[in-house]
């Protein structure tokens, strides 16, 4: 193949590619109308001339198309929120945490409705299930819902990209039938790494060798986080490619030393076998997405090795990459996608125009420094963690976990018929991932993982360029410049409101409450959502939050009542934020590591903003000593009242202060026993708050306490609606609700 031929097939991946990314920056999807318009037309520009813009129209349609038939398949409206029974059968491995098991059942039947093809159920304090059997559940059904935050995990975007069409929670059920099927050695596998547990390191292995990862701790995925090193226990292109590397290796050194049969080409041998390892090592983790993407890579890489080589190293890339969009147009929902192809970009930009062979070490430390400012870019416009601790701690990871934890696993797996060796070797992998663990550890507490602020577009230009000029190859001139371009990462300000105004945010929290209160120099955060288990919000939704908005302390960790539901997170953003005062309705019930006050009748002023609190004195139980809130920004008002009730909100109207509020946080959530009739005919509200979970068993907010507030003409903003809600206190603007920032997978 010539140059220019080889240049044409570049340009027509580079527009098929084009066309099937643009899913990931839609705001809604075109209606089918235009697709098949628009598929139309690519056919006929592809018989013609036009043909670039014929695949980019092609790759568009086909991404989109595919996309509405993942959101067509999502539970009915009707059915949300509905229990039936239903039976299927238990697909992947199940995830058992905290008396939780949680796994996905396929090809669901009921007799009364069509079901998605796919679904992800839990079931509390419920049995042991195993993968491949079949179930008969009745179970509680739900339409696909998450949180939205200024900075959490993206719930719902992960179960598109996983094609789940519901999610349920099981009431009760039996077994139909035992397990079968190719789960069902996976999961008799993780069983006996379970039982055996070689130095409490079995969920690691687990992870490594069969791609679960539920037997990680949270703690052990916050060091993961806070090093960079989640990529070495979430099986992905590295693992796949290193057991790949290993065999080609194997035959490349026999062929070298001279021990290879001389009849026998020893180049097509280690191609095939380094793709059949591959293959093997991914059936089984599993054979998900992204082990399928890495998979499609390598075998690529390894035909190019094979026979095209001549064709440069970045036509198999893009090969891949179409052939992975291709076959799962929703990768691109997935940050592991742009991250896996980023990484492998940026190795072909410092390595493939060096001039002569580098030693081993510094090879391994260009890479982990290439990530490391490379993935820069990606990782600010992704929204996720950037770890200073990350190129020192992979460049005593990678080759620790590559060279040592997953040989002696794989290994050890292997060799699990025979006796005591195969235990043996894993009790070794256990043993390295220990002491891994605690060196990451260690890196973790000196150098935790930080959570830039959102940068303006140019501000993430600068940074992009800075990046790219730092990897360029020493010599080039103005290379330095890349250190100076780098500077808006810490030197852009974030805008603060201005005197006399305040920034408050209601974030989605589920069923609880956490509200944060931003004047121009102070912070306060009112309440830290729930935690349930191993489920902390705190430490997965707000505390996150905080650094997206780059609060750096707080000057007031304020909770309102010992209730999980709104004290449940404060450790969690005690642990991850300094804090000078904590106070609290409630506060000798809270942990004393918290160091809680007790919260006073008191009033005082930042900024030009004025705060004022009241506790019920005279409370009988835990909701009525709630210590309510208010708040005043330029004669724009906003009242949190925790969880009080009728009679703690007749004593905070006999206090005889003026109560009236543009903004009120329901009480109780909007339970029917507060926002009694005195109290809205004393605030007079405008705007009625409701944080709560979706489908929450309490029934918040009562219809009866809505029907209340619509009397009152108090427009209702619910967290289930709008997601986290900002509101410029003070401006008497329109609040700013995060759901409403159009996505195409989101719920509306």
């Amino acid at each position: 193949m010539d140059g220019t031929r080889t240049g044409d097939l570049r340009s027509a991946l580079l527009a098929l590619a084009a066309g099937l990314l643009l899913l990931r920056f839609l705001p809604q999807l075109p209606p089918i109308s235009l697709l098949l318009a628009a598929a139309l037309l690519g056919l006929v520009l592809l018989a013609s001339r036009g043909h670039l813009v014929g695949l980019f129209l092609l790759g568009f349609s086909w991404a989109c198309a595919s996309a509405q038939w993942a959101l067509d398949d999502r539970l009915e409206a009707e059915l949300d929120g509905r229990t039936l029974w239903l039976e299927g059968r238990v697909v992947d491995l199940p995830d058992v945490r905290e008396g939780v098991v949680r796994f996905h059942l396929a090809e669901p039947y009921s007799r009364r409705a069509e079901l998605p093809q796919l679904l992800r159920l839990s079931w509390y304090g419920g049995p042991e299930i195993r993968a491949g059997e079949r179930w008969r559940v009745a179970v509680n059904l739900k339409r696909p819902h998450g949180l939205v935050n200024p900075q959490s995990f993206d719930y719902e975007a992960w179960l598109l990209t996983q094609r789940i069409g519901g999610v349920g929670t099981i009431k009760s059920g039996q077994r139909l039938s035992e397990a079968g099927g190719s789960s069902a050695w996976r999961d008799e596998l993780r069983q006996h790494m379970l039982a055996k547990d070689p130095h409490g390191r079995a969920g690691g292995l687990a992870a490594l060798v069969l791609g679960d990862s539920s037997g990680l701790s949270v703690a052990d995925w916050r060091v993961l986080q806070d090093t960079g090193t989640v990529h070495l226990l979430v099986i992905s292109g590295q693992h796949v490619t290193l057991v790949a590397g290993m065999f080609y290796g194997l035959v490349f050194w026999l062929a070298r030393l001279g021990w290879w049969p001389r009849a026998l080409p020893w180049l097509p041998v280690a191609c095939l076998l380094g793709f059949a390892s591959a293959l093997g090592y991914s059936l089984l983790a599993g054979f998900e997405v992204p082990v399928q993407r890495a998979c499609a890579m390598i075998g690529l890489v390894l035909l190019w090795r094979w026979r095209f080589r001549h064709l440069g190293i970045t036509l198999p890339l893009l090969v891949a990459l179409v052939a992975v969009l291709l076959l799962e147009p929703l990768a691109v929902l997935q940050p592991g996608f742009w991250l896996s192809f980023g990484a492998v970009g940026l190795l072909i930009l410092i390595f493939a125009a060096r001039l002569g062979a580098w030693a081993w070490w510094r090879t391994l430390g260009r890479a982990q420094w290439a990530m490391t400012v490379g993935l820069l870019p990606m990782l600010l416009a992704l929204g996720l963690p950037v770890s200073a601790s990350s190129p020192l701690a992979n460049l005593i990871a990678v080759p620790w976990v590559g060279f040592a934890v997953v040989p002696l696993a794989l290994l050890g797996t292997l060799l699990l018929p025979v006796p005591w060796l195969g235990d043996g070797l894993l009790w070794l992998a256990g043993f390295s991932l220990e002491w891994l663990f605690r060196v990451l550890g260690a890196m973790a507490e000196w150098l935790p993982a930080w959570l830039p602020s959102d940068l303006p577009l140019w501000g993430w230009l600068l940074v992009a360029l800075g990046a790219l000029f730092i990897l360029l190859p020493s010599g080039v001139p103005m290379r330095g410049l890349g250190l100076i371009l780098l500077l808006p990462l810490l030197f852009t300000p974030v805008p603060r409101p201005a005197e006399q105004r305040a920034e408050v945010w209601m974030l989605d929290v589920g069923q609880g409450l956490s509200m944060l209160v931003l004047t121009r120099h102070h912070a306060l955060l009112y309440d830290a959502g729930p935690s349930f288990g191993d489920f902390d919000m705190g430490e997965r939704v707000v505390l996150p939050s905080l650094r997206a908005l780059d609060v750096r302390e707080l000057d007031i960790l304020l909770i309102s009542h010992s209730d999980n539901d709104h004290s449940g997170g404060a450790e969690a953003v005690a642990r991850g934020l300094p804090v000078k005062r904590v106070v609290s309705g409630e506060a000798p019930e809270l942990p004393g590591g918290l160091g809680a006050e007790d919260c006073e009748e008191t009033s005082w002023s930042w900024d030009g903003v004025q705060f004022d609190t009241w506790r019920w004195t005279d409370a009988a139980n835990s909701n009525q000593s709630s210590c309510v809130l208010i708040i005043e920004a330029a004669g724009e008002r906003i009242l949190l009242t925790g969880d009080i009730d009728a009679r703690a909100e007749r004593a905070l109207i006999d206090t005889g202060r003026d109560l009236q509020a543009h903004w009120l946080v329901a009480p109780h959530h909007g339970s029917r026993s507060s926002s009694s009739w005195a109290l809205l005919k004393a605030v007079q509200p405008q705007a009625v708050l409701y944080s709560r979970g979706k489908h929450n068993a309490y029934g918040h907010p009562h219809p009866a306490i809505v029907s209340r507030y619509e009397v009152f003409d108090a427009r209702a903003y619910d967290s289930v609606e709008t997601g986290a809600l900002r509101i410029d206190l003070g401006g008497f603007d329109e609040p700013q609700a995060l759901r409403e920032i159009p996505r195409f997978w989101r719920e509306k």
